[in-house]
């Protein structure tokens, strides 16, 4: 993997770049759709490819459990499994063991868990989780570190500091002899080439933040991840933190800030200096009706918008918002109609009935929300207008009407 930095806003520490991996290319900033079980809830990679996305995140616990990870690496990996051609990042898995507090142990050696599924006893381990995101093909691999919630008593913050330090240069070991094997062996293509990053713990503990990011950066990775936040803590207190621990990271590796956010936070993240995010709540919000504008929130099962003929977004280019391609008919020539956009009241209906087809459409548009936010942060940065950028969007979206995130 390679990282170029292309651009700096003179006025914050927002940055343009460019990542370089086996499956291809991606600019930073970016956003990653997450596919937890290796797919992006009711949207095909065709679908996430018209929205603008670039790099995909799919998650090792999940996929390690169902269907296996065997299953997926006969297949020919998860590029292939997924059928998604793009570069793609694996989650370590240690967030949703962690998560699973009544039916895990943590030791050094790593975590015992019980299954969620069928309650199977299984060991995940820093070596378990990179042979696991090996076998998958992922272009990017994470440590597996120790996640706490908020709040988190210091001392126990400093445990999991001191574990995923440990934890971490384990990772990187394992994962550096496999690539020197690889590369003894004559392997060519994806084979040896996947990047690991580093994941920064330490809870809202400055001085813990900072010890974790010097040391994980003495070992040294890829890329380094800001993880351990976005878990409960005030959003003010979360950019605060992430702006001391992107400071503290290489200004020559991409910086990524582990499940953030809303757009407000990830704008506001940008001018920190990070690089790449994750979130789920493109597809879960769009799932529950809930679209994202520019405007702020729209709620879509509320009865306002009953009769509401106007689609999500105007300017919005997504199947949802500008309607269909052109479909050819039966005797093969072109419907030079123009494409119907779907209304809100018409999205409304389908949430309401649970019409899987209104979900999907929310989703889509969601993600080309978020993916076409990214790409114009990514155009303001190179044309050093960042700060504009931020100011204007962050004015709208706030006093979205219908109550935004921000």
């Amino acid at each position: 993997m390679r990282f170029e930095l292309l651009a700096s806003d003179a006025a914050s520490s927002a940055r343009l770049g460019r990542v370089s991996t086996a499956h291809g290319e991606f600019e930073t900033p970016a956003f990653m759709p997450v596919g937890t079980h290796g797919a992006v809830k009711t949207l095909s990679p065709s679908d996430l490819r018209a929205a603008g996305a670039q790099i995909v995140l799919s998650n090792t616990y999940h996929l390690s459990l169902r269907p296996g990870t065997d299953v997926v690496k006969a297949i020919g990996g998860l590029h292939r499994f997924m059928g998604w051609p793009g570069p793609l990042l694996t989650d370590s898995g240690g967030y949703q063991v962690f998560s699973l507090a009544p039916m895990r142990k943590v030791t050094d050696d790593g975590v015992e868990f019980r299954s969620h599924i069928d309650g199977a006893l299984s060991f995940l381990g820093p070596e378990e989780a990179v042979r696991i995101q090996r076998d998958l093909g992922a272009d990017v691999a994470m440590v597996l570190d120790e996640c706490v919630p908020y709040p988190a008593d210091r001392d126990i913050a400093c445990q999991a500091v001191d574990r995923s330090i440990q934890w971490a240069a384990r990772c990187r070991s394992v994962h550096s002899a496999r690539a020197a094997h690889s590369a003894s062996a004559g392997h060519s293509g994806h084979e040896g080439s996947q990047a690991l990053f580093g994941i920064v713990q330490g809870s809202v503990y400055e001085d813990l933040r900072e010890r974790c990011a010097r040391e994980l950066v003495a070992i040294g990775f890829d890329g380094y991840a800001i993880g351990g936040l976005s878990v409960g803590e005030p959003i003010e207190r979360m950019l605060e933190v992430a702006a001391f621990t992107a400071a503290r990271l290489p200004a020559d590796r991409p910086r990524y800030l582990m499940g953030v956010g809303t757009p407000a936070d990830i704008v506001r993240a940008v001018a920190l200096g990070v690089d790449m995010f994750d979130c789920v709540m493109p597809t879960r919000n769009g799932r529950n009706g809930q679209a994202f504008t520019s405007d702020g929130l729209l709620r879509l099962r509320g009865a306002r918008y009953r009769d509401d003929a106007r689609p999500i977004e105007d300017g919005c280019p997504c199947e949802a918002c500008a309607g269909s391609e052109r479909v050819k008919n039966s005797e093969g020539s072109s419907n030079a109609k123009r494409p119907l956009a779907f209304s809100r009241a018409y999205l409304r209906h389908c949430v309401n009935v649970n019409e899987i087809l209104g979900l999907r459409l929310i989703s889509l548009h969601n993600v080309t929300f978020y993916c076409r936010l990214m790409a114009r942060m990514r155009d303001a940065i190179r044309q050093g207008s960042f700060g504009a950028f931020a100011d204007e969007f962050l004015a709208r979206y706030g006093a979205g009407r219908s109550g935004g995130f921000g």
